[in-house]
């Protein structure tokens, strides 16, 4: 006999990880949300490979940027079940990652592992098809994205680091997938960008959980508003610099420089956003819900690739 209110330690953990935070869904919808769809927007970088050696017309080319855009899709997705499985009650005290589907007890810790293991199948299935360097570059990958989990996430500045190196590897591997050449100061400046996003994020995370009164990630203890600020104009100035001086000496097109404004008013606005209106938390909502930064990013793709196809 249980008296009255109370409850078994078990019927409390199960009452509290299936604590409404809106309509339950369903165990297939709620495994697509863990994977976090709206992320993959960072493996956009991808294609980047095949637009700065203006390869665009070689539909054998495109096809394998396509393959290395799924399978780091795939790779990224397994990171961030493994990372949810990790954190699953510091989640639940979260006020933005409470709605993850683990942390809210839909989608079975069981079930989660399984699909870890058939992302990493694919990834690695589709680096083999890509040629050894793609398996070198997707297992530098996951290794750099496990250790991130594990710790290096906990670590201050390091943590941004290792983020910035996870965008570098991306870049590196969309041009190996497709046998190109990429500037090394094309790497530099996806590595500062990458750094710029990150401390955009750590900044909005730490004015969230300050305003909510609730515990956030440990290294936020070791980051400053004003610190932080510091870090984000010095970095965008860096990027902006380390751009013109690529456009400035690119090997293909001198007319790359027209696209300078476009980078500068992106890292402005998107400095502006983080600042203002502390929407960095999670850098692709912004990117995919302000439609300044969208407009600017399609016109600057669109300006990049015409210039290049010209070459």
């Amino acid at each position: 006999m249980i008296p009255r209110g109370e409850t078994t330690r078990g019927q409390t953990t199960s009452r509290r990880q299936k604590a409404p935070h809106g309509p339950e869904r369903s165990p297939i919808r709620a495994a697509f949300v863990a994977l976090r769809p709206r992320q993959w927007v960072k493996n956009l970088l991808l294609f980047g490979g095949i637009i700065f050696a203006a390869e665009v017309d070689d539909p054998s080319k495109w096809l394998q940027a396509f393959a290395a855009f799924a399978l780091y899709c795939a790779a990224s997705s397994a990171a961030y079940l493994v990372n949810d499985l990790r954190d699953v009650e510091a989640d639940r005290t979260h006020p933005v990652k409470h709605g993850r589907p683990i942390a809210r007890g839909e989608l079975r810790p069981r079930i989660a592992g399984a699909l870890v293991g058939a992302l990493l199948a694919v990834a690695f299935a589709l680096a083999a098809w890509l040629g050894s360097p793609s398996v070198l570059c997707l297992f530098a990958f996951v290794v750099l994205q496990t250790a991130y989990s594990i710790g290096l996430k906990n670590v201050v500045l390091i943590d941004v680091l290792a983020i910035a190196a996870l965008f570098v590897i991306r870049a590196v591997a969309g041009a190996i997938a497709v046998d190109v050449r990429i500037s090394p100061w094309l790497l530099v400046c996806t590595g500062l960008l990458a750094l710029f996003l990150a401390l955009g994020k750590r900044r909005a995370e730490l004015l969230l959980v300050e305003a909510e009164r609730t515990p956030g990630r440990r290294v936020l203890a070791g980051y400053s508003p004003a610190v932080l600020d510091r870090l984000l104009v010095a970095v965008a100035f860096a990027t902006a610099v380390v751009y013109v001086l690529y456009t400035l000496t690119a090997r293909d097109s001198y007319a790359l420089v027209l696209t300078v404004p476009f980078v500068i008013f992106g890292l402005g606005r998107y400095l502006h956003l983080v600042r203002e209106s502390d929407r960095g938390e999670e850098p692709e909502n912004v990117l995919l819900g302000d439609t300044p930064i969208l407009i600017t990013v399609a016109a600057w793709a669109a300006l990049c690739a015409a210039i290049l196809i010209q070459t």
